[in-house]
């Protein structure tokens, strides 16, 4: 690949057995992310998109496997990396936002002491004063108001979209290259979800993150990314400009995903 790429994957090819014979999760994927870059991957539920991002990771679940293909991350091929090495990569390099924030929170632990937990892994050294002051810093930037008393509160205080506010936070809190955003917003409604699309779009300028938009909402892809790429069984079939998916869909696949969405026209601009 001639550009300067801070994700390359390349053929990969993700299993998982069970009892009705053995599910190809991940088929020959390709693809690559490049510094800055806001990239889309979409697909129906099922299709293999947040298996194919865990696989990145290193988060499968215990039974999936990488059976073929590499994945490079900063230049390292990261395919075979043990836990150990997995999690000095996570949250420096790469970070992610899942699509419940509740289930990312500890309900007994208030926000402020959980972020600072995040902090305190991948920045090593810090004072408490520091780390407090990171942590202000951190809830500031991802729009939480009020955040030295908010930070004092437990999960429960808030609402989902603070809450995604606050998981947001916590992925941030190691300067990752590539944020990996996995449904952020389907548990939302359409107002917080334009917030949390307007804060994705500031840190992506602000900071030069690059951000991997894990969605089946073409709606919201539309709003934020410049590229997409669209996955059907595992399968990435079509990538392309976010205006030629639109508008020159080649796949017949895209272009029910299209079909599909709901307008009050025929006309999609």
């Amino acid at each position: 690949m001639e550009r300067n790429n801070l994700l390359e994957v390349e053929h990969l090819s993700v299993h998982i057995p069970s009892t009705a014979g053995t599910v190809q999760a991940v088929r020959d994927v390709s693809f690559a992310v490049a510094p800055g870059e806001v990239l889309a991957l979409v697909g129906e539920s099922g299709c293999g998109k947040s298996i194919l991002c865990k696989s990145v990771m290193g988060l499968l679940p215990k039974r999936a496997s990488i059976v073929s293909g590499t994945i490079r991350a900063d230049g390292r091929d990261i395919t075979r990396c043990s836990e150990r090495e997995m999690r000095n990569l996570r949250g420096k390099l790469f970070s992610m936002v899942f699509q419940d924030p509740l289930t990312a929170l500890n309900p007994t632990i208030p926000i402020g002491k959980q972020i600072a937990e995040a902090v305190t892994i991948h920045q090593k050294g810090l004072t408490k004063a520091q780390v407090q002051e990171r942590v202000i810093e951190l809830m500031t930037l991802v729009g939480i108001a009020h955040p030295a008393e908010r930070a004092k509160l437990y999960p429960h205080h808030f609402s989902g979209g603070m809450r995604q506010r606050c998981v947001l936070a916590m992925a941030l809190a190691g300067h990752p290259k590539i944020l990996f955003a996995d449904e952020p917003t389907t548990a939302l409604d359409v107002t917080i979800q334009a917030q949390i699309l307007q804060l994705l779009k500031k840190i992506n300028r602000e900071y030069g993150t690059a951000i991997l938009f894990i969605s089946h909402n073409l709606n919201v892809v539309r709003k934020l990314c410049s590229e997409i790429l669209v996955m059907h069984k595992g399968v990435i079939v079509e990538r392309g400009s976010t205006e030629e998916i639109f508008h020159h869909p080649k796949e017949e696949y895209t272009q029910r995903l299209i079909a599909a969405i709901p307008t009050r026209t025929r006309r999609l601009y």
